[in-house]
């Protein structure tokens, strides 16, 4: 793998990640048409890039929550980390993370051998890339019926289950996990920042769990061109960052129908390509 390829490599695992088109499935296909090979050391170092990416974006809350957390569990003062109101929304939400992180990391260690031969299989990514358009769709047409959303003051531990359980299904290829769990959140009735608010900040400790579980693959890093890796890497913080912004915004201009149609579009040609290679 050439610098070029691992900087392209890198810019869509960066967008991918945060975008709600799957990265997974594009770290399928892209390395494919490109003709090289993205080995699972390179994909770790990549998503430890939009780790990066997505705890610079939000750190303060982060830190607030962590705060907050602590607070809880150790019985301090209130005020004594944070000041004002905002403390129980932070505890709230840090506990909401923990509980929403719980089916990913159980379906991560359960069905780790089933997911993984999805990887090989291109027809299935490409009918799992027109479910996560179907979602997406769906779910933005719901949204915009409903006129009383749910808050995170009102937000249960019922929906932060379910969108857990959307995330741990984006395990397999194809299932974006931003698409999933926003599409979830909206689904059922959260106010549409909220919702991808809580799906970023739900994607750090299920990027940080991957991470750690490959991270005796990172030693063979060194097989690749170090410059190749550094550029990959750097690329996926940028365009993480970048992703972020993206669709924080579409999602508060009620604009996500571009990602339901893109997946449509990618899924059939995923298809049409498996079809002309004999895959199907």
């Amino acid at each position: 793998m050439d610098i070029l390829q691992a900087i392209i490599i890198g810019i869509v695992q960066g967008l991918t990640e945060f975008l709600p088109v799957s990265s997974s499935a594009h770290l399928v296909i892209v390395p494919y048409l490109l003709g090289t090979e993205s080995s699972l050391a390179f994909d770790t170092l990549l998503h430890i890039g939009t780790l990066v990416a997505v705890v610079v974006y939000f750190w303060k809350d982060l830190v607030n929550m962590i705060k907050s957390f602590l607070s809880s569990i150790m019985d301090l003062p209130r005020g004594q980390f944070i000041k004002g109101l905002k403390e129980d929304q932070f505890k709230k939400l840090a506990w909401l993370i923990i509980i929403g992180s719980i089916p990913a990391g159980l379906a991560g260690v359960l069905l780790k051998d089933f997911f993984e031969g999805l990887f090989s299989n291109l027809m299935a990514v490409a009918i799992f890339l027109l479910i996560t358009g179907f979602l997406l769709y769906y779910s933005e047409m719901v949204s915009r019926k409903v006129t009383q959303k749910t808050s995170l003051k009102e937000m249960s531990i019922k929906s932060s289950l379910l969108i857990g359980v959307a995330q741990a299904c984006s395990i397999a290829p194809g299932i974006s996990r931003s698409g999933a769990t926003i599409s979830t959140g909206l689904f059922l009735g959260l106010e549409r920042e909220l919702a991808a608010r809580f799906s970023f900040l739900l994607s750090i400790p299920a990027i940080l769990g991957a991470a750690l579980v490959q991270a005796k693959d990172i030693t063979s890093i060194f097989d690749l061109t170090t410059g190749a890796a550094i550029a990959g890497f750097i690329a996926a913080i940028i365009t993480g960052y970048l992703a972020i912004k993206i669709v924080l915004k579409l999602i508060s201009e009620k604009n996500l129908l571009i990602f339901a149609y893109y997946c449509w579009v990618v899924g059939v040609l995923t298809l049409i390509l498996s079809y002309y290679y004999g895959l199907i």
